[in-house]
């Protein structure tokens, strides 16, 4: 049965009820065992069955096919009636403007050898990228005086775009979802707290989804969107936004590729945003880091990752070959089909497997061990491609190289990281994440933990969970930008890439970061809006936002971080909470955000409480800024306690200057100090081993794989034959359309250009790729751009041939008579209309929103809010006489 809201409810509903039933003799037992006796977010009943339920789904997701899950969660679900959400399109001509950028960043060689190419990733069903700006209805202004634009009379969306511009503070938010799934929609509700807590306006991307849309297409569209707000294209509604009053945020893949953005921005002198928010960035595709291992049991992501019942589009291949999905290494060369164990084979490797292809030798080669495969082959590849370059002096090539020897063991992918040196290697032969093929796993732009600087880049205000399995790499993540160069990327990724070895040396100014780990919270704890944790968190990123957007830069530069959070920033104006501000003047303190998660406005008796709670709280805000020095490198310390004693006391309300603060937060709000950074798990691995493929995660996702290609094995080869089938439909597609008349570019006859004029209006004026527009690219296997065997790259096909034909279409044909037959029952197909796209892109129609899961879900939601807050109103004082108030 597909992801629908029925089976979720048939999944979920027995979860509801065991969680219930278990929920007290669990606490009870907890209590019995514990000595300290202390509180767990599970003990509230709402939050234990709000983390069971989105486990649950998520695990239910697992058993579903990826287009399933992406239909899903990807369904058009209207906004409440107190919500300002207008949808738009960001156009083709600026997503071009997104891919000139991404493309002077990789530069012609790595653009070919590492990305594929330089057109596949441009390729998309839609015409542009869906977005919506976000805000609440009673932020907007006046609507009496917007009437038109341009002479050109504006829908009440349109409109409201207009209304929202006396809104300083812009939220450029991306959704997360593993790269694979979620949209605007599984996100509006969290987004428009966002614009409430904030008082001011968000704009959402839509950006492409892998495995159909894999890295970096995704990328594209968020700097396609970034783009889109700061010079706006012709035809858009807004007014550009300076980039000092945008700020990015993203939870998961969201946060990722938030970072990525913002190097790729540092790295080309392109202006950049006043700050970004990463809620649990997932930056480490490769599971390095130890609580990958240790947080599964209190965390919602699957233990063996996330799998997916087979389908056309995934996994690939679809069934293991011989010997399974990971297998000991066969060859001391470079595995098929990973062909790499460097992101860019040195021309020697190349050399040498030209050789072995055609040797003919029945010598069989002795496979070495680990220790002495890395090390041999690690030495040699670096000589050979130094001296076939010519590029350095052979004394010159002696020193690097013996530095370079102090940090050769990096096995980089296909092959895994073995725990006993002197193993076999293992290497995998199936692709192991939707969003990079299993080689470009270790790239900077899409494990942003390998960048070799995270300096230079605006304040950033970064969370996560302690009990989730991405927190070591949030903790490292945050560490490694504020202190560059006590946290160096291993040297492997720097000869692969000659703009990181200059960006090490040239962004070497810490960035300014606030990081805050909220004890046994798990991954994205803002999901879950009404607990004591994301109240706090949702207060702070707001305040955190008001302040870098609504400040001078200078204040910025000598106060990064703002007060702990409350309803008013300094550089706030609005008139609504006048008297508040007003009052606030008299004890030099400025309100409480109201303690009620609803978000429609109400009012709490507890905000006074509230109020005395983070005054105390913000005291030690400014111990933990006070201990950052300590736990850091001399040269750092030196750097902190200069600009400290240039600033020794935050005379404006603000955090003084520091490039550190590091925090954790219990689950009612209070903040302490973080341990030493030499006690953390997460800064004791060691940089060498910073984006390696390790044999425990492999093994265990291997695990999991074994499991569901054993339950499916029916069905994969079911599929096999479904995508032989496609592959046929796909083909006769082809030949008919060039029967009526269809010509490309690259074909060799072109006396029928003429005869055909009349259909070039078709043609897209701006630029455009389209599948046919890839020779010489080498798209990854599971882009849609280069397959003809799923529905959907069939549907991306004849979309680009008879709908939205790029400039490389001499003509547009019509449509044979029984291709419009057979589109017209085909559920999948239209005759008359645009093919419906994937929905990796395109956003689902329901019939029935109103009882949509993504409709109940944020019903649930407000209904968990109403109860936890009436429950905090009773407790809060309780919580202010343990913290002394």
């Amino acid at each position: 049965m597909p992801v629908t809201t029925t089976s979720a409810a048939i999944h979920i509903a027995p979860v509801v009820v065991k969680t219930f039933l278990k929920h007290g003799k669990k606490k009870a037992d907890r209590f019995a065992k514990s000595e300290t006796r202390e509180d767990v977010p599970q003990d509230d009943i709402f939050f234990d069955e709000a983390f069971h339920i989105v486990k649950a789904f998520i695990d239910m997701g697992t058993k579903n096919t990826v287009e399933s899950l992406q239909a899903f969660t990807n369904t058009h679900v209207p906004a409440p009636y107190w919500a300002a959400v207008s949808p738009v399109t960001i156009p083709l001509s600026t997503c071009n403007a997104a891919a000139d950028s991404l493309i002077e960043w990789f530069g012609p060689e790595e653009i070919k050898l590492v990305v594929g190419g330089e057109r596949w990733w441009q390729v998309r069903g839609l015409d542009g990228i869906d977005a919506e700006w976000v805000a609440e209805m009673e932020d907007l202004g006046p609507e009496t005086e917007i009437k038109a634009v341009d002479g050109k009379k504006l829908s009440n969306a349109e409109a409201n775009i207009k209304r929202m511009e006396h809104l300083e503070t812009v939220m450029l938010y991306v959704h997360g979802g593993g790269y694979f799934w979620g949209s605007i929609n599984t996100h509006r509700y969290q987004i428009l707290h966002y614009a409430h807590k904030m008082r001011g306006r968000a704009f959402a991307v839509n950006y492409r989804k892998a495995p159909q849309y894999p890295w970096p297409c995704a990328l594209q569209d968020v700097i396609a969107a970034y783009i889109y707000l700061i010079r706006p294209p012709p035809g858009a509604i807004h007014k550009a936004v300076s980039p000092s009053k945008i700020v990015f945020a993203g939870d998961s893949a969201g946060g990722g590729l938030c970072i990525t953005v913002l190097t790729v921005l540092r790295d080309l002198g392109l202006p950049m945003p006043a700050g970004a928010v990463l809620i649990s960035p997932w930056v480490d595709l490769t599971h390095s880091f130890p609580s990958v291992m240790q947080n599964i049991m209190t965390d919602i992501i699957p233990e063996h990752g996330f799998l997916a019942k087979p389908s056309t589009l995934w996994p690939v291949p679809t069934q293991p070959e011989k010997g399974g999905r990971i297998v000991p290494t066969e060859s001391n060369l470079p595995p098929k089909p990973g062909n790499a164990d460097t992101l860019k084979p040195s021309l020697s490797r190349i050399s040498k497997e030209k050789e072995a292809e055609h040797d003919t030798s029945t010598t069989e080669e002795k496979i070495k061990a680990q220790e002495e495969m890395l090390k041999e082959d690690d030495t040699e590849s670096f000589i050979s491609e130094k001296v076939i370059s010519g590029s350095d002096r052979p004394g010159k090539i002696e020193e690097e190289l013996e530095n370079h020897g102090l940090d050769h063991w990096e096995p980089n992918p296909p092959k895994i990281m073995m725990e006993d040196p002197n193993a076999h290697p293992l290497e995998l032969r199936s692709q192991i994440q939707m969003y990079a093929t299993t080689e470009q796993l270790i790239h900077p732009l899409v494990s942003p933990i390998l960048q070799s600087s995270l300096g230079d880049l605006p304040p950033l205000y970064i969370i996560a969970g302690d009990g989730e399995v991405l927190r070591d790499e949030v903790i490292y993540l945050a560490h490694k930008a504020a202190h560059p160069s006590d946290y160096p990327t291993r040297q492997r990724v720097l000869r692969d890439s000659a703009r990181q070895r200059e960006n090490a040396k040239k962004f070497t100014t810490p960035t300014k970061v606030h990081l805050q780990v909220f004890d046994g919270m798990c991954h994205v704890l803002t999901v879950f809006m009404f607990t004591e944790s994301a109240r706090y968190a949702y207060r702070s990123i707001a305040e955190f936002a008001k302040h870098v957007t609504q400040n001078e830069s200078v204040c910025i530069l000598r106060n990064p971080f703002p007060e702990l959070p409350r309803s008013k920033g300094k550089g706030s104006h609005d008139p609504r909470h006048k008297d508040e501000h007003d009052k606030s003047k008299t004890n030099g303190h400025q309100l409480l955000a109201k303690s009620s998660l609803d978000i429609q406005p109400t009012h709490s008796p507890a905000s006074r409480i509230d109020m005395k709670l983070y005054l105390k709280t913000e005291q030690t805000a400014l111990l933990a800024a006070d201990q950052t020095p300590a736990d850091s490198t001399s040269s750092s310390s030196s750097m902190n306690q200069a600009s400290e004693k240039d600033h020794p006391s935050s005379t404006d309300g603000h955090i003084p200057q520091t490039f550190m603060i590091r925090e954790r937060v219990d689950i009612y709000g209070t903040v302490r100090p973080m341990e030493p950074a030499n006690t953390l798990p997460a800064l004791k691995v060691d940089s060498a081993q910073v984006g390696i493929l390790k044999e425990a995660p492999a093994q265990r996702w291997r695990a999991g794989q074994d499991i569901w290609d054993k339950a499916y094995a029916k069905r994969a080869k079911k599929v096999i034959k479904q995508q032989s089938a496609n592959q046929a439909k796909a083909e006769r597609l082809l030949e008919n359309a060039i029967d009526q008349g269809f010509i490309h570019r690259s074909h060799d006859s072109l006396e029928k250009v003429e005869e055909r004029k009349s259909y070039r209006d078709k043609i897209q004026v701006d630029r455009r790729w389209g599948p046919l527009d890839l020779e010489d690219e080498n798209p990854p296997a599971t882009a849609i751009a280069g397959r003809r065997d799923t529905l959907e790259a069939v549907a991306l096909l004849k979309n680009s041939i008879y709908h939205a034909a790029p400039v490389t279409h001499l003509t547009v044909p019509k449509l044979k008579t029984r291709d419009a037959v057979r589109a017209a029952f085909d559920p999948n197909d239209n005759p008359n209309k645009n093919p419906k796209q994937s929905s990796a892109e395109e956003q689902v129609s329901s019939s029935v929103v109103s009882i949509h899961g993504l409709r109940i879900w944020d019903d649930l939601l407000r209904y968990f809010g109403r109860k936890t807050a009436a429950k905090a109103i009773r407790g809060i004082s309780t919580v202010s006489d343990k913290v002394g108030l």
